[in-house]
């Protein structure tokens, strides 16, 4: 797979897509491009200066998580590499692909649009990491998938056990954090932000709507007005790195 570019996909319930909105690009500074697809259930944001890298989606199913879009010189070519590799076809659209990780999840292959300036930190945050939470029993041949399927990304073992990073070249906006549950359940995904100063980037969230649901050693969870899970976490917002 050849890859220009990734975006993080935020999913929300589809009643709840204006909030949802409203929380993230306040969140992430930034503003919103026209609606897109058949209910208007697409939607970029879009920074001041460089190239976007995040979206949000109404989804008509669920409760809705996160997942990335891969933007790639030949989305057939990059989709046939995926299926080789053991992804599944989900839902094939002109020009366009989505499909499916050995252990469930989505990811989409879209045609490069000449993405190529990584927007900037946004009071000392950074929206730069999705986070696939997975069941034991099918941790170890995810890792495997996603490490393969990106040539030249940067597999290597997290700070704690239970993770895993996959890591982009410099200059690519989005990286992969790979998390083994401690108990057998259908694979999630959620949004992991980097902050210089993780108390004071929660205060801002919780003024902005967000709720706080629980604290780590390194990261604090939250729930966005959408009722989405996302995790604030003690990284350098330039580099990713703790």
């Amino acid at each position: 797979m050849t890859l220009r570019w990734t975006y993080a996909f935020i999913d929300r319930p589809a009643p709840l897509f204006g909030p949802a909105c409203d929380f993230w690009t306040a969140v992430t500074g930034t503003l919103l491009s026209e609606l897109r697809g058949d209910q208007g259930e697409f939607v970029t944001l879009l920074p001041d200066s460089g190239d976007p890298c995040v979206k949000v989606q109404g989804v008509a199913e669920g409760e809705g998580g996160a997942h990335l879009d891969f933007a790639v010189d030949d989305v057939a070519e990059s989709v046939k590499e995926a299926l080789r590799l053991g992804a599944g076809m989900a839902a094939e659209h002109e020009g366009w692909a989505v499909l499916r990780s050995p252990a469930g999840q989505l990811f989409c292959a879209v045609p490069w649009q000449g993405e190529a300036t990584r927007p900037p930190v946004v009071r000392g945050t950074r929206l730069d990491q999705v986070c696939l939470d997975i069941p034991p029993s099918l941790y170890d041949a995810e890792v495997a998938f996603w490490s393969t399927l990106l040539p030249g990304w940067a597999s290597h073992p997290g700070s704690l056990p239970e993770f895993h990073v996959v890591e982009p070249p410099a200059g690519l906006p989005i990286r992969i954090l790979l998390q083994r549950l401690g108990t057998e359940r259908p694979l999630s995904a959620h949004l992991d932000l980097a902050c210089a100063d993780i108390a004071a980037t929660r205060a801002r969230h919780e003024e902005l709507g967000a709720e706080t649901v629980s604290h780590g050693s390194h990261w604090t969870v939250m729930r966005d007005p959408a009722g989405g899970a996302y995790c604030l976490t003690g990284r350098n917002p330039e580099t990713g790195s703790r």
